[in-house]
């Protein structure tokens, strides 16, 4: 709580309860225990804090016997009034005053007397301010803010939309754009239309703390977004975020964005996206551009001809709008970014990548950022991009097989084999395509001349059949030599033939 992190991302970090936050934040700036120069309490002390604001809550819920509540002059603690100051001025906090005053003086108040005493004691004394000054060109204020309902375009649903504003310091000329997110990609590109809309850029942007521009507000050691820093690296601009929760700093843009608000939305109408960007550009470069502005009391683009001249030019190779992602390779080799598949050589399975979304391509890195595949970006959900080098080498040898595959090798085994591999692919009811690959398997185990002899017995007892060729190599019926034709039905006495002299007719 003093590195000014709110209860929700605590929450995410240490799985404390959101309501037990609060509780705790709300006592802890009742005992000052948020100020840096005063000693943390220990645990026990805000274990007990706890219960006794536990204890308050349900004396005001009418559980237990109301609170008598006291005025300054009427109050139980009073007579340690002296004593009372003097631990103040130590930084002691409210409940080791209190805890005091019960064993040491024998006080049989109760602790919300102590701390209401203590609240008259903290006079929060005004803060002085300053009033910023910016140079032509030196920097420009950047933020978001929440645009009206629009009718999509797409789905025919009404969504919600927000507005990019981008002030420059010196001249309050703008630039905004509604958008309907406010994801990485969305920020990068509303910063590449505002310094083409500028001509150029300053030297420096001061932004707040948005999760697509900051991935981890805290006073000290601020973390950029990785896309967001290589923005800046490649136009040459600084990125200076503000304190958290200390908007005065970019006041410029925060009356900018509250002008948009209050002169532009209301009493207009929009058909769309499209039509509300064109009315607000239009806006600016008329009604917002030659207003007397309240504090140059100068017009801001008669100010922004000045500025134009101090600000930096556009590179001549403009950075690409690119997002980060952390993803995962699954078991079929692709990893998932944005509902559409890219697939990653099958050593990567199981692991996490980093990935790399530009406007035309998808870069993957290992977590080393060493590049380990590349695809072209797809746009359209369940879209698929597979480099058949990347899959494992059973599946690239099962998608080399095709039918024109399999029908070179049999012309390679032999004719016999050719014609049998033929009918197996003519049949107009079954795909036999894994049974032929199967067929071309055995030359492997056998060699192309048994496999050849087998496929030519198959043809001459014209019999179609991948498992009978196979069980015939596996037993060696191909290589028996003396092969006698057959005999006639009852040409000397068939297997199942008797006379009739043999046959016992007395049963008939």
């Amino acid at each position: 709580m003093r590195l000014k992190e709110s209860d929700r991302q605590i929450n995410r970090d240490t799985g404390l309860g959101r309501a037990k936050l609060k509780t705790l934040r709300s006592i802890a700036e009742q005992e000052n225990w948020l100020d840096p120069d005063v000693a943390l309490p220990e645990e026990a002390f805000l274990k007990e804090a706890i219960k006794s604001r536990s204890r308050a809550n349900r004396h005001q819920l009418g559980v237990e016997r109301p609170l008598i509540k006291e005025d300054n002059q009427h109050s139980s603690v009073l007579p340690f009034a002296e004593i009372i100051q003097g631990w103040f001025n130590q930084g002691v906090s409210g409940q080791a005053i209190y805890k005091a005053l019960v064993r040491n003086k024998d006080y049989t108040g109760h602790y919300s007397s102590v701390r209401r005493y203590l609240k008259q004691l903290r006079v929060v004394k005004p803060e002085s301010t300053m009033i910023l000054e910016f140079a032509p060109g030196e920097a420009c204020q950047v933020d978001f803010g929440a645009g009206p309902l629009v009718l999509d375009e797409h789905s025919d649903k009404m969504v919600k939309t927000w507005f990019f504003v981008m002030t420059l310091c010196f001249s309050r000329h703008q630039y905004v754009e509604f958008v309907l997110d406010q994801t990485v990609e969305t920020w990068l590109n509303c910063h590449h239309h505002a310094f083409r809309h500028f001509s150029g850029l300053p030297k420096k942007v001061i932004i707040d703390n948005p999760k697509c521009a900051i991935t981890r507000a805290v006073t000290d050691d601020v973390l950029v977004q990785r896309a967001y820093a290589e923005c800046a690296e490649g136009y040459g601009f600084l990125i200076s975020p503000c304190p958290v929760a200390d908007p005065q700093k970019k006041g410029r843009v925060e009356a900018g964005v509250k002008y948009v608000k209050n002169n532009f939305l209301p009493t207009r109408e929009f058909t769309g996206l499209l039509d509300m960007n064109r009315q607000v550009m239009q806006w600016v470069m008329q009604e917002a551009g030659e207003r007397t502005h309240g504090t140059t009391y100068e017009k801001p683009l008669t100010l922004f001809k000045i500025e134009r001249e101090h600000l930096m030019a556009l590179p001549n190779v403009v950075p690409d709008s690119c997002t980060w992602a952390k993803a995962k390779v699954h078991s079929d080799v692709h990893i998932q970014f944005q509902h559409c598949l890219y697939s990653v050589p099958e050593k990567w399975i199981n692991t996490n990548v980093m990935v790399k979304a530009g406007s035309a391509t998808v870069d993957i890195f290992n977590l080393e950022f060493e590049l380990i595949a590349s695809h072209v970006r797809l746009r359209r959900r369940g879209q698929r991009s597979t480099v058949d080098a990347h899959l494992p080498p059973q599946a690239q040898a099962w998608m080399m097989q095709t039918p024109q595959y399999c029908l070179a090798q049999a012309r390679e085994i032999g004719p016999a084999c050719l014609a049998f591999v033929t009918n197996l692919l003519g049949d107009k009811v079954l795909d036999r395509l894994r049974s032929v690959q199967g067929l071309i398997r055995l030359r492997e185990r056998f060699g192309d001349a048994r496999l050849e002899g087998a496929c030519v017995l198959m043809q001459e007892a014209d019999v179609v059949s991948v498992k009978t060729v196979r069980m015939m190599l596996e037993k060696g019926l191909d290589q028996q030599e003396l092969r006698a034709e057959a005999p006639g039905v009852y040409q000397q006495g068939g297997t199942y033939y008797r006379s009739c002299a043999q046959t016992d007719l007395s049963l008939h």
